[in-house]
């Protein structure tokens, strides 16, 4: 299937590396030249403009930053006649509210529209095996599916436009809220001077244990943040997202947003490029041993 991706980030750019692998026919574009040529420097094939992506597939992949960005792309920036019977699915993490927006005015335009947002990073990206949850109608959703089991192993619709992006922000919130009470934890271990090895395993051998502890954990110990798949800034992008939807939902937020203020120290601190785990620095005080 002829398939265009817009946004070459790290994400965008391995799902297009790996439709490229399984036999698809890939048009890429970017907003901005460096990771355009760097991803045509790996092997992919870059049109000049968003337009001329959209035209040359037969499905569009939506790997842009946010709800600003594809608005920007397709329609302040775009040609008017370009959505016209094409297919547009989006698989960033958006509000369900800017889903919704952004498939009207897809409509509008004589476009169809698809939410499939992923969770995962570049090693699930790279093997096939990113989670997506696909919001909107079933038969889009069937039409999809060559391209989603090439990136999925269980690629499933969850309802309609909005609900998968209801669904990706709850599972985010998932990752900010672990990573939070896990360094709180950590943090006053350390500082009892309890032996670490000891507490992981009691961890490991209860209810509590969650996978991305080990996960990350020598991150944490070691305080290197680096070489970032998902990092810290684009994690409080997501926090703030998900208190927006929570909000509307009636919600109790403050637990949100005080991991929300805690996510923007951290920003202070330098650290919004790196791994969202550094967080545990703007948690943990006593951050002797990183000196």
């Amino acid at each position: 299937m002829k398939t265009a991706v817009l946004g070459m980030g790290l994400l965008g750019a391995e799902i297009a590396l790996r439709l490229k692998r399984q036999g698809h026919e890939v048009t890429c574009w970017n907003r901005g030249a460096e990771r355009a040529e760097a991803a045509r420097g790996r092997g992919l094939r870059i049109a000049p403009t968003a337009a001329e992506a959209i035209a040359a597939a037969d499905l569009t992949l939506l790997l842009l930053s946010d709800a600003r960005a594809i608005l920007d792309t397709l329609f302040e920036n775009g040609d008017a006649d370009a959505l016209a019977g094409r297919v547009l699915v989006q698989m960033g993490t958006i509000a369900p509210r800017e889903s919704r927006g952004i498939g009207a005015h897809v409509a509008a335009q004589g476009g169809e529209y698809l939410e499939a947002p992923v969770l995962g990073s570049l090693p699930e990206a790279r093997e096939g095996t990113l989670i997506l949850m696909a919001g909107g109608d079933p038969d889009l959703f069937g039409r999809c599916l060559p391209v989603f089991r090439d990136l999925s192993r269980d690629p499933r619709r969850i309802g309609e436009i909005g609900q998968g992006a209801a669904l990706k922000l709850a599972m985010n919130q998932l990752i900010a809220g672990l990573t939070a009470t896990f360094s709180l934890s950590l943090g006053l271990v350390r500082h009892e001077e309890i032996d670490v090895d000891q507490f992981m395993s009691l961890l490991r051998s209860s209810a509590l244990h969650a996978k991305t502890f080990d996960k990350k954990l020598d991150k944490y110990l070691s305080h290197d943040y680096g070489a970032a798949n998902f990092p810290l800034k684009h994690l409080r992008k997501d926090v703030r997202l998900f208190r927006r939807a929570a909000e509307e939902a009636g919600l109790d937020t403050r637990l949100i947003e005080a991991i929300d203020a805690c996510c923007l120290q951290a920003e202070s601190m330098g650290l919004g490029d790196q791994d969202y785990s550094a967080l545990y620095e703007a948690m943990d005080s006593n951050r002797s041993e990183a000196t």
